[in-house]
């Protein structure tokens, strides 16, 4: 991997930022995940050279993920650079530009870590600001944000963008109220974070929103903002698309279910969904002249189904990898229709034995078996197993010569990235 140079001043928009003071120990690692980005690459390396000062060390390290030759267009634009520039290239794009930015967190060896995306629309001339309010204010979290005064979301395409970008904001700060107060722009994908913030063994990102997936499971303490002005893209077409936004959704329902008690109750809504292709199945069966005795074990099949589904794509999407499909099936299957077993004795024993009515006597037994079944289906179906031992990382590449800013007090002891990235395979450049 290499590294990039500090630079002087910039524009937040268009304002000059020369007279920004960073504090001496605030070394950087910028970290660009990046996608078939070619045409932009030169030019934010060249708008980068001339925004960080040259006080400030630094390094840039891109997670790529591209199909077409932006590495070598990074190694080729990282000759002029006058600190240091690395390259991480995936083979498997696990989590998207969240997971992308991840890995760059474990192979960051700064104070400070800057996250931006490659396509200009978030001002290189920013980076020194973002540090110099972290250290200013003490706060662990700086967020570039679009909606503080001076801020603009210009560069977003279309009222049509500009609603749903709105809408997710709302959302977001609304599932999480605590772990986004102060934050109010939880969509900006231009932030700088403590490196002593960030626990990169918690984090499981899911598309484009790592930003979130930071505030709500790291919890830095007393965030900041900055305003910018968000830009047009430089060149290239937009990630943004109808399945990034899905997963966002996906992403949303993960981190919100992360608890076990807020699980157990999605858990127990997914279930109530069930009851609509049981009854369906139901009627049809009886109506095809089925008896209803068995009809109803046919139809019990449905619904498990429906919730298996469910809960595999909305609950445990993160613990999928430990089981088979099959075993996975097998085993809900297998609880599900022991709970319709156990569940119909206990009817019984409530209607003659307590004189509950029908309807009664059914709820009472769904609420005395449903905490077993969520139980069971954690621990027989998504435990994680084992983890085995720690693949060896992606090696990082170096992109250019390294030379100057980057090597001073910039650079990195590999003991503390170990540390913080959670590395044990000795695989960090000294």
């Amino acid at each position: 991997m290499s590294i990039l140079p500090p630079i002087g001043a910039g524009e937040r928009g268009e304002p000059e930022l020369e007279a920004t003071v960073v504090a001496e120990p605030g070394a950087v690692t910028v970290i660009i995940p990046t996608f078939n980005e070619s045409g932009n690459v030169r030019e934010l390396l060249r708008q980068l050279t001339d925004a960080v000062p040259a006080r400030l060390p630094c390094e840039v390290i891109f997670v790529d993920d591209s199909t077409d030759d932006t590495p070598e267009v990074i190694e080729s634009a990282a000759q002029d650079c006058p600190f240091p520039v690395s390259v991480i290239h995936r083979d498997k794009p696990e989590g998207g530009l969240g997971g992308a930015v991840v890995e760059g967190l474990r192979a960051a060896g700064s104070d400070w870590i800057v996250v931006m995306d490659a396509d200009l629309q978030h001002p290189p001339a920013l980076v020194p600001e973002l540090v110099a309010a972290g250290e200013r204010t003490s706060a662990d979290l700086v967020v570039a944000s679009r909606y503080i005064e001076g801020g603009s979301r210009a560069g977003l395409a279309g009222g049509y963008r500009v609603a749903v970008s709105r809408a997710a904001t709302w959302l977001a700060k609304g599932l999480f109220p605590a772990g986004l107060r102060g934050i109010s722009d939880p969509m900006s994908g231009f932030f700088a974070i403590r490196r002593s913030a960030v626990t990169a063994e918690a984090l499981r990102p899911l598309g484009y929103k790592i930003l979130l997936e930071l505030a709500v499971r790291c919890r830095p303490e007393q965030p900041a903002e900055v305003p910018f002005v968000f830009r047009d893209r430089f060149a290239g077409e937009s990630k943004s698309t109808a399945k990034e936004g899905l997963r966002f959704l996906r992403h949303l329902v993960e981190l919100r279910t992360a608890a076990p008690l807020a699980r157990m109750i999605a858990f127990g809504l997914i279930g109530l969904t069930g009851f609509v292709p049981n009854l369906l199945a139901l009627h049809g069966l009886t109506a095809a002249g089925v008896h209803y005795l068995p009809a109803e074990v046919v139809a019990n099949q449905f619904g498990v189904l429906w919730n298996f589904l469910l809960i595999e794509v909305l609950l445990f999407r993160d613990r999928r990898a430990h089981r088979h499909w099959a075993d996975r099936v097998g085993r809900f299957a297998l609880l599900a229709n022991a709970d319709l077993l156990l569940r119909i004795p206990l009817i019984a024993l409530f209607v003659a034995q307590l004189g509950m009515g029908v309807l009664t006597a059914t709820a009472c037994a769904l609420l005395a078996t449903f905490v077993l079944r969520f139980v069971g289906t954690e621990a027989l179906v998504y435990l994680p197993k084992p983890k085995p031992k720690r693949e060896r990382e992606p090696k990082r590449e170096r992109a250019g010569r390294g030379a100057g800013r980057g090597a001073g007090r910039g650079a990195r002891r590999a003991t503390d990235r170990a540390a913080v990235a959670g590395r044990t395979d000795g695989s960090v450049r000294r």
